[in-house]
């Protein structure tokens, strides 16, 4: 009589769970254990400290298992000493220890970890919690002795079950308290028996592969049947005796081949490493290189492995730390098995750094892996950001890189992308073949279901029949493991699977580019429906990478006309340290705002300290460029120009334009100049906005301008990252407060809740726009606090700025596509309009937006509101407390380049030099829509000028650029600054012709 399939699973998990594991230790022995804890304030800069550091100081004390260990995010240095049995010498198996530093979950990287030295120094491996063996070269009859540096990372990767997303003073060193938080545990060198760890294996994949299929599949039931003769082999009492004979049952059903029309899996070694999320970036730095180590020893010991890393951040952090680590990983780099890709910096978020951040990610990824490596990857490498725009296309191919891997749009909470193998079309035109492993993750284990959930989710079966899978323990770290490797070699080629082949991303890329040749095409932006909330969180972080991504640019500006103009030396070294830096805090958990408290302390600080350090830089430098004398001169960062001064240059400060604000009867303030009439209501809210020029009513009948609204943000998870459709339910509009006159400004003051809020409502100094600034001290939970206007415009869709061009978005819910995307990222600008009219909604530092279309007695009305602030609660538990300052300009802008304009002026502005002249700008352009985003010397300091423009209207377009400086040629380079081919020179310019959001980056060499 045969057992029903479940309870034949049942025998097979009692086997799996209880049984085969007593039998996989054949013999083990206890260790000598002694423990220092290195102090909070050693060395006066607090640990982690060096290897050597911690040679020297350690007062290591006798310990035993079951020693409490570790304050969170403390360090404890452990000696681990024995002997291998001398007889031993001709017993089977394989020696090793197993070092449990008291790991109390499945998951790596959320929890204690550590890294296993030589008592020389020599990194060995490192230590988590599915991952815990330590190799030992030692042979029978001779002692041992390691050092293992164990890290007391708490817990914060609560996601699931009644303790998910609480708010935990764990998340920041300052409040996580002094008590032990693990325990040890098992510290013993264990004689492993290799023949029931093989079995273990084949019964997982056995009996992974039988779930896996269909319940009436023939060879489900045979798969089954040999499981319940092979596990009744073993004697549940000594597992190792049976072991064998049942490897030779089930042996019939693991060699049969899988189908020639299988799908095929290319799986490669990976470890996602977080450059910081519920950890700060110090952790992570140990993090890189106990992962590293990890795979380095795997290398070493499997000849299929390969492994393939993405940051060249964390490959430098390795490279500064642990130097031999560095150069073995050098060696198999060049053996072309552990492999640079991405060519990035970090992973970093791509919807909010701007183009020139973007432009810088992959100029020092890619600078690093040459340099160091002399290697350039083909593959692009953003698993796990928070959605793509449409511009990174055509970065991405101006970067010499030609295919794009992630999986995060499985992440979609509505529409389900139709595609896993397809040709990304940017805004531009550029395409860049692309892959999502249809594994959904790239912490892939080789488990027999992940490859059943990669044929079944694999959208491109009738054109595609591979696919990647990344493999290895990843977010934060661990990598690939030998467990891994050899349940992917058991299903290599085993019928009822997909085929596994080990292999790197450029080569599985390489193959299915040549052989999907007739593949759709998504076009434009791949916008995550998730995780909408992370365009506001944490709004400090954001306002320092805005500000100091666009004074790096001023920075490289004033210095590169110092250098050409006055022979100084350009800080080549400064701003690379810098660039570096923004750029780090561009990592996809930073910059988003979605780390523990220390995570955004700490980066709010290196801001702090990178905007002084570029301001004394630009100091300095126009300093240089002016010259001495007494002359009062105005400097200009922004490529747009003022009256009195051009693009990218100086001149004679001018005088605002002329304004009046005038009290009406009602209480109500006129703000009024040549060019724009403002009525200010009494409550504060903007009632009316007249053009001038065209005698347009901006504000709909009936709707208001300046109108703060409260909404409550509750999310279902996710605190930090969410933002649920439903906050709409729980709406209430800011209208108390106070309004007075203070000079050529309407001062508005409001409290609500425990917060309080004051604005300044102004005419810019041209005129032109209306100049709202919002200081708030905010002290709210689980709020969003929106600015919002209705504007009289009829808006089918919404331009919203994006990296080196704006995309745009329905105003409308037609499709379930559009409806999805109630929040939105943009730039500095917003623009609504119809053919002839439009306004811009302009910032200076903030991202979230939403734009809707409603009708008021059947006018159409367009609101568009800027996301100000939140208060989520998870990972930060005060998330956004305190004060914040935000600017918003209201002008009427006919096309979206005017809106570019507007957005260039607030985002770069101007400053006041004193010195002797004001110098012609480097280069200017002139004509058509180009505009320049960056000039700048050549990374490769030879002195070169590099200019890159870009089309900012979506429209083909001629202009000419002109230069103040003997040129001896000039030619065009890739973002990297590779030069290419030769741009005819006409005197003192060139022509260019750009296409739509074209982006152009040029070398220009000095004679």
């Amino acid at each position: 009589m045969h057992s029903t399939p479940e309870l034949l699973l049942d025998r097979v998990d009692r086997f799996l769970n209880d049984f085969l594991p007593r039998g996989l230790v054949a013999d083990h022995r206890p260790l000598r254990l002694s423990a220092w804890t290195v102090p909070a304030d050693a060395e006066g800069v607090g640990e982690p400290i060096p290897f050597a550091t911690a040679v020297e100081l350690a007062e290591f004390e006798d310990v035993a298992e079951g020693f409490s260990w570790g304050p969170a995010w403390g360090t404890t240095w452990f000696r681990v000493e024995g002997e291998v049995p001398a007889e031993w010498a001709d017993a089977p198996g394989r020696v090793e220890l197993s070092l449990d530093l008291g790991f109390t979950r499945g998951m790596p990287g959320f929890q204690c970890e550590g890294l296993v030295r030589t008592l020389d120094g020599r990194a060995v491996k490192g230590l988590e919690p599915l991952n815990h063996h330590v190799p030992v070269d030692a042979r029978p009859g001779e002692s041992f002795a390691f050092l293992v540096e164990a890290a007391a990372n708490p817990d914060l990767g609560r996601f699931s079950g009644p303790d998910a997303f609480v708010a935990s003073p764990l998340g920041d060193k300052a409040t996580a308290g002094l008590e032990p938080r693990y325990r040890l545990g098992g510290m013993r060198l264990r004689r492993v028996d290799t023949e029931v760890e093989a079995l273990i294996h084949e019964v997982v994949v056995a009996r992974g592969l039988a779930v896996a299929l269909p319940e009436h599949e023939p060879r489900r039931a045979r798969l089954l049947a040999a499981l319940e003769r092979g596990l009744y082999a073993v004697d549940p009492g000594a597992p190792g005796a049976g072991a064998a004979a049942a490897r030779r049952i089930l042996a019939p059903s693991l060699d049969s081949p899988a189908a020639p029309s299988a799908h095929r899996v290319v799986a490669t070694g990976h470890a996602h490493i977080d450059s910081a999320w519920l950890w700060p970036s110090r952790e992570t730095v140990r993090k890189v290189t106990r992962t590293y180590s990890n795979v380095v020893d795997l290398l070493d010991r499997d000849p299929d492995a390969v492994f393939a890393s993405s940051s060249a951040q964390h490959f430098a952090w390795v490279q500064k730390g642990d130097p031999d680590l560095f150069e073995r990983i050098r060696a198999y780099v060049a053996e072309g098995r552990f492999v640079p890709v991405g060519n990035t910096w970090v992973e970093c978020d791509v919807n909010m750094p701007s183009g020139e951040s973007l432009a810088r990610q992959l100029l020092y990824g890619t600078r690093f892996f040459e340099r160091e490596f002399g290697v350039r990857s083909e593959v692009g490498w953003l698993p796990d950001s928070f959605g793509y725009p449409g511009s990174l296309p055509q970065l991405l191919r101006r970067a010499g890189i030609r295919w794009f891997f992630t999986q995060k749009m499985c992440w979609n909470d509505v529409d389900t992308m139709p595609h896993h193998s397809f040709d990304w079309e940017g805004i531009d035109g550029s395409r860049v073949f692309t892959h999502f492993t249809p594994n959904n993750t790239y912490n892939g284990t080789m488990h027999p279901s992940e490859l059943a959930r990669s044929v079944e989710n694999f959208s491109d079966h009738a054109g595609a029949g591979t696919s990647l899978m990344p493999f290895g323990y990843g977010d934060g770290g661990g990598g690939p493991t030998r467990e891994m490797m050899t349940l992917g070699r058991l299903q290599a080629d085993l019928e009822g699977s997909a085929r596994v082949q080990f292999d790197t991303p450029q080569a599985f890329f390489a193959e299915a580019d040549e052989a999907y040749a007739d593949r759709p095409v998504w076009a434009g932006e791949m916008y995550l429906e998730f995780h909408r909330g992370v365009f506001t969180s944490q709004s400090r972080t954001k306002r320092g990478n805005r500000r100091n991504e666009a004074l790096l640019v001023e920075a490289e500006l004033w210095w590169a006309q110092a250098a050409v103009l006055r022979g100084a030396a350009y800080p080549h070294d400064e701003l690379d340290a810098l660039w570096e830096q923004i750029l780090l805090l561009q990592f996809h958990d930073i910059l988003p705002g979605s780390s523990i408290a220390w995570v955004h302390r700490e980066a709010e600080e290196a801001h702090a300290v990178a905007t002084e350090r570029l301001e004394a830089l630009i100091d300095r430098a126009l300093a240089v460029v002016v010259g001495e004398g007494d002359a009062e001169l105005v400097a200009n960062p922004a490529p747009e120009p003022l009256p009195g001064v051009p693009g990218y240059g100086l001149g004679a400060p001018q005088t605002p334009a002329p304004s009046t604000v005038e009290t009406l009867p009602d209480g109500s303030v006129r703000l009024s100049s040549a060019a724009l009439s403002v009525l200010v209501a009494p409550d504060g809210t903007v009632g009316s906005i007249i053009d001038a020029a065209t005698g347009r009513e901006l504000i709909a009948e009936g709707g208001r301008g300046n109108l703060l609204q409260v909404f409550v943000d509750a999310p279902a998870k996710w605190d930090a990252w969410e933002l649920d459709r439903s906050m709409h339910l729980a709406t209430a509009d800011l209208t108390d407060g106070s309004v007075r006159v203070d000079g050529g400004a309407v001062v508005v003051e409001r409290a609500f809740g425990a917060s309080t809020l004051t604005q300044r409502l102004a005419l810019d100094d041209t005129g032109g726009a209306l100049r709202i600034e919002t200081d708030v001290d905010w002290h709210e939970r689980h709020r969003l606090l929106k600015l919002a206007f209705a504007f009289d415009v009829h808006a089918t869709d919404a331009a919203y700025e994006t990296s080196f061009g704006h995309v745009r978005r329905a105003t409308h819910t037609n499709t379930s596509w559009d409806a999805a995307r109630y929040e939105s990222c943009a730039h500095r600008y917003v623009h609504v309009g119809e053919p002839g009219f439009g306004v811009a909604v302009v910032n200076d530092a903030i991202y979230g937006h939403d734009v809707t279309r409603d009708s008021v007695d059947g006018r159409l009305v367009t609101t568009v509101r800027q996301s100000l602030l939140r208060a989520p609660t998870f990972p930060d538990p005060d998330a956004d407390q305190g004060r914040h300052r935000f600017v918003t300009l209201v002008a009427p802008a006919p096309t979206v380049l005017e809106a570019s304009r507007w957005g260039a002026v607030v985002g770069s502005p101007a400053r006041a030099v004193v010195g002797g002249e004001s110098p012609a700008p480097l280069v200017m352009l002139e004509g058509g829509s180009a505009r320049l985003s960056a000039v700048k010397l050549a990374d490769d300091r030879s002195g070169d000028v590099v200019v890159r423009v870009y089309e900012a209207q979506g429209a083909r377009t001629e202009a000419t650029l002109r230069v103040s400086f003997p040129v001896a040629g000039a030619c065009e380079a890739d973002l990297v600054e590779t030069p290419g081919g030769d741009v005819a020179l006409d005197g003192d310019s060139l022509a260019l012709t750009l296409r739509p959001f074209e982006v152009r980056t040029l070398r220009l060499r000095r004679r």
